[in-house]
């Protein structure tokens, strides 16, 4: 390390975590806490790119995906929420396996990896219709793998199902279900969890959800949503919590922070999250997690700019190519079509000096770097 920077982390009073992560030593939530709290940036990118380089290198991950949305009729009425709709709203729906099958047929000419499926809690959907949806499309695009259902979602399906969370995984395994998306986690407070989302079930349920999913042997992600109503304090609880339960399981593949948009929910006053404020929660998040192997860069709710720019704070993941999306729109796309092509994630890793690695939804490499240099 040079000496301006040496001087600059002293400034910064951030020595002390330096010297904590040349010595391998975990970090702590007081050491959260200044990495939130100061001014230089610059200063908690570098400590979060030493961490992302002895993990990941200069590789950099990405997946050939879809996304499909199989109702947004929900009954949970989150305030931080612009994509639910009740059961009688003119824009509710639910898609019939049918039209499951028409859109990934839409793609037939696309090569996909990973199908990611996620939708609101639709309390009138049986137990059957989860299990059917996993079928459709494994029937429809053999070999795809599907990342399905978030601990919110099995709590549901559990729920209809009327039997142990045990069984349903397995009865969701054998019919092709691979991993899990990490959403619902939201901010691990129970303030937060009362003010913005108390229909939805409470911060230990989700992680004894998360629990019951990988000691089936299933992996998943784990996420944050930040830039609403959370505190400093409450996001290092909610990054020391995810840690906790990573050291007992091993089952989170990857930590996604999520930016807040307002924009049509019940926190519209709130202003949307700057890039300055997304690349400090990426290079947080790698420096706290020092035990989940990937932090994601997720250029839907970012944009691939500020997404591209988080590969040097820490994030080792930039998703992949995203058709239809419909959670959220950072990009303001009213076509909900937004995608990148295979071609544009390469060239973007490129730019920034790191190594591409198509990966499947468990993070194997398809294609070596070499490969696709």
């Amino acid at each position: 390390m040079s000496r301006l920077m040496e001087s600059r982390l002293a400034v910064s009073g951030l020595d002390k975590i330096y010297r904590k992560i040349q010595d391998g030593a975990r970090l702590g939530a007081d050491d959260g806490l200044a990495l939130y709290r100061t001014r230089d940036l610059t200063s908690v990118g570098f400590l979060a790119n030493l961490v992302r380089e002895r993990i990941s290198g200069h590789l950099t991950y990405f997946v050939r995906n879809l996304h499909i949305n199989y109702t947004n009729i929900c009954n949970k009425g989150c305030k931080f929420c612009s994509f639910y709709a009740a059961s009688d709203d003119p824009r509710a729906y639910v898609l019939s396996m049918d039209d499951i099958r028409d859109q990934v047929r839409k793609h037939d000419d696309v090569l996909i990896r990973e199908i990611h499926i996620v939708a609101g809690i639709n309390p009138k959907l049986p137990y059957q219709y989860y299990l059917d949806l996993i079928r459709a499309v494994k029937d429809t695009r053999p070999g795809v793998q599907v990342k399905a259902y978030t601990m919110i979602e099995l709590a549901q399906i559990q729920r209809v199902a009327n039997k142990p969370m045990d069984e349903v995984l397995v009865d969701l395994k054998a019919a092709g279900l691979d991993c899990c998306p990490g959403g619902g986690a939201e901010v691990f407070s129970n303030r937060v969890h009362e003010e913005l989302f108390r229909a939805k079930l409470d911060n230990e349920g989700w992680f004894d959800v998360a629990r019951a999913v990988h000691r089936a042997g299933i992996r998943s992600n784990v996420t944050m949503l930040y830039g609403h109503i959370e505190t400093e304090e409450e996001k290092v609880a909610h990054l020391l919590h995810i840690r906790e339960l990573q050291d007992e399981t091993g089952g989170f593949m990857c930590f996604v922070p999520l930016a807040f948009d307002p924009a049509g929910t019940g926190l519209g006053h709130l202003p949307i999250t700057t890039g300055y404020a997304n690349l400090r929660e990426s290079a947080i998040a790698r420096l706290l997690l020092d035990n989940i192997p990937h932090v994601k860069a997720f250029w839907i709710m970012t944009t691939p700019a500020v997404a591209q720019l988080a590969l040097w704070y820490g994030a080792d993941d930039l998703d992949g190519t995203v058709t239809h999306y419909e959670i959220t729109h950072a990009l303001g796309d009213d076509s909900h079509h937004q995608e990148l092509r295979h071609d544009q994630l390469l060239t973007m890793i490129r730019e920034a000096s790191r190594l591409p690695v198509e990966r499947d939804a468990l993070y194997n490499p398809v294609l070596s770097p070499v490969a696709i240099s």
